[in-house]
């Protein structure tokens, strides 16, 4: 028994007649699968994917999609997989593919593509949930990448542990919707009163130091916290008397402790402090170290760093060893049979 339900392929809205024709793969992979069935040559293969570092895995059951929707016959291939989300170990086998290789020989290009992708982003995500616990992360890069890799994105984010995604698309896998804060943009339109634009967002949408205690004067209780988004290059008016001990620019623990203090002795202990811009894994074990008195982080482009890379080797052909060099087959009692 599968220990949890996989995502159902129609959730990708896969483009399906240009991924079987071979529209979205390297073209080699099409011909080969061409040249197969000019030939007439159907070899049952065992195809093995793996991955080089420690991860946590993700698009697994874009990958099985793929699999299941734009193979040339589903029934003639058996797959076995991991899940999203699962750790994975360096060279730890996550995807075992089974059956005639001109079935599948042209999705492989497409299956590492989104195990790559949305492994990078989970792994990412998961990193920053770690370092931030028990606080709770926001999963906000939306804006550094393309529109269309947000969905999965998302998904990949929220099984990794982020608690809010900022658009509907990247929510949609799980039936969720965006969530934000007030933006730069929306204080721009009430002429740079953040104050003003703040009781109309309260007023009108459904439920630093100074501006802060202001927004809480002015909404009371319907306020649920403060972002602090301080440009790097910025210092903040607050900071400047205690100068000289700590680099003032940007989001830094001093601007979130003088914020922190000002609401306290005012009796807005309610409020939340969200602080974003800037940050990574290093910046957040920092402010932890330091008992920052941050209630969430929104995280952004940080999370789309770095590679993980994946590969796929055939490693047995008519059940039998037949792999390059330092590639043969590995069983892992993880995997689960796809039905």
């Amino acid at each position: 028994m599968a220990r949890k339900q996989r995502l159902d392929p129609a959730i990708f809205h896969l483009p399906v007649e240009r991924m079987r024709e071979g529209y979205y793969s390297d073209k080699y992979f099409v011909r080969a699968r061409d040249l197969l069935l000019k030939d007439h040559h159907r070899p049952c293969v065992t195809m093995q994917v793996f991955g080089k570092t420690h991860a946590f895995l993700g698009g697994i059951d874009e990958a099985i999609a793929i699999l299941r929707l734009c193979s040339m016959d589903w029934d003639e291939v058996q797959v076995y997989a991991l899940f999203d989300g699962d750790e994975i170990a360096p060279w730890e086998t996550v995807l075992l593919i089974e059956g005639p290789y001109d079935a599948f020989a042209h999705l492989e290009t497409l299956y590492l593509g989104v195990l790559a992708r949305r492994t990078k982003v989970g792994t990412n995500t998961r990193q920053v949930v770690e370092a931030a616990k028990p606080k709770q992360v926001m999963f906000f890069p939306a804006r550094h990448d393309h529109w269309l890799v947000q969905t999965g994105d998302g998904y990949a984010a929220h099984i990794a542990g982020a608690i809010g995604v900022s658009t509907d698309a990247q929510a949609s896998w799980w039936g969720s919707e965006g969530i934000g804060t007030v933006p730069h943009g929306l204080i721009a339109a009430y002429h740079g009163d953040t104050v003003l634009a703040s009781q109309k967002f309260a007023d009108l949408m459904d439920p630093c130091v100074g501006t802060s205690l202001k927004v809480a004067r002015a909404l009371g209780e319907r306020l649920y916290g403060v972002r602090i988004d301080t440009a790097e290059t910025l210092v903040d008016k607050s900071v400047i008397p205690g100068m000289g001990t700590f680099k003032p620019t940007g989001v830094n623990p001093q601007l979130v402790w003088n914020v922190r203090r000002a609401l306290d002795r005012e009796g807005f202990q309610h409020v939340k402090i969200v602080v974003s811009g800037g940050f990574t894994v290093e910046k957040i074990r920092q402010f932890e170290e330091q008992d920052v008195p941050v209630d969430m982080y929104g995280v952004g482009s940080s999370l789309f760093q770095g590679r993980f890379d994946f590969t796929a080797d055939v490693v047995r052909v008519e059940g039998k060893p037949c792999a390059k060099v330092g590639r043969s087959y590995r069983p892992n009692p993880r995997l689960e049979r796809v039905e």
